[in-house]
């Protein structure tokens, strides 16, 4: 029973000292595939609400990524591998780049990129209120959409993101129902755009 104890004291101890720096490694190591829900919240310097939306994502390294905005407008972000599709239905206009210009300004390809987060970004460990272990991504190149990106992770599951860029403006994405490596059909990373859509190239 002293045994058990001492092992489980143990096992205990080495969970609550990890390092927001060890879970993104595990976060970026470990996990092939993952999903979950997301709310996303947009605040502008004054601290003003400007955009709060929910959807679903899905992700497949390497740079595989399904971004779908549900509430209260209707919006894809997909990333193939080699581009990134972002389809706006009520515009009827599809927008297109290379998985390598978006790496950097949107966080479904950030997450889904892996090696490319260690390359581009300075990592450090990040101290912030609340339950999670943080760490803050301060981006290398100046041409990124933002300045620094915390990510905040709870276990071994990423729970949060909050980017913030050179305006002032402040996102914050919070992660629901959270499923590491499930089952993803190819399908889901695979885009065609509708005939009747404008399709621009950046």
């Amino acid at each position: 029973m002293t045994r058990l104890l001492l092992v489980l004291l143990y096992l205990f101890a080495q969970t609550a000292s990890a390092t927001g720096l060890e879970r993104m490694k595990d976060y970026f190591q470990n996990i092939q595939t993952a999903q979950a829900d997301f709310h996303q919240v947009v605040t502008d310097k004054q601290g003003h609400k400007t955009q709060d939306v929910t959807g679903t994502m899905q992700l497949q390294k390497p740079n595989k990524f399904r971004w779908d905005y549900h509430k209260p407008f209707v919006q894809k972000i997909i990333g193939d591998g080699e581009k990134v599709w972002l389809y706006d239905p009520d515009l009827s206009q599809v927008t297109v780049r290379s998985f390598s210009k978006a790496v950097g300004s949107t966080p479904a390809a950030l997450l889904a990129g892996g090696r490319e987060m260690e390359h581009s970004f300075v990592i450090k460990e990040a101290s912030r209120k609340g339950d999670l272990e943080w760490v803050l991504a301060i981006p290398k190149a100046i041409e990124t959409g933002f300045e620094r990106v915390f990510l905040g992770f709870k276990g071994d599951a990423l729970m949060e993101m909050e980017l913030h860029d050179s305006f002032g403006n402040r996102t914050s994405i919070e992660f629901l129902n959270v499923q590491r490596n499930p089952k993803l059909s190819p399908e889901v990373f695979k885009f065609t755009p509708p005939a009747d859509a404008d399709v621009l190239s950046q």
